[in-house]
């Protein structure tokens, strides 16, 4: 089976120097760097939540990926049984996630979110 650690790149690196374009979009430090980063370093693909920096990130045709989507790929790929826990985790520590695109999500991995009826 194969994971994702082994189909992928973690470096660590610091950037010195913001490209000038990324910063002309006043992102945080964070997602300022790591597109940099992409930018000189073709193909390399980035895991952004943040909204502008996802614009951003598809302007300069940066491949990308959401937390969410490591949820989903993580799942799809066998490496988690469930995707609920992890994502109700990232909720819990503050990460938004729209009820419409959980439920979407949740479904489209062959989870269901489950009905909270009262019970008397």
């Amino acid at each position: 089976m194969s994971s994702l650690a082994s189909n992928s790149e973690v470096v660590r690196k610091n950037v010195l120097n913001v490209h000038p374009s990324i910063a002309a979009w006043d992102l945080g430090r964070g997602e300022s760097e790591i597109l940099t980063l992409a930018l000189e370093k073709p193909r390399t693909g980035v895991v952004l939540d943040d909204l502008q920096a996802r614009k951003c990130a598809e302007l300069f045709e940066i491949p990308l990926i959401g937390t969410l989507g490591l949820v989903v790929l993580a799942k799809r790929k066998g490496l988690i049984t469930l995707a609920k826990p992890f994502i109700e985790r990232l909720a819990a520590v503050g990460l938004y996630i729209n009820p419409a695109i959980l439920t979407r999500i949740l479904v489209g991995v062959g989870e269901t979110e489950e009905k909270n009826e009262e019970k008397s």
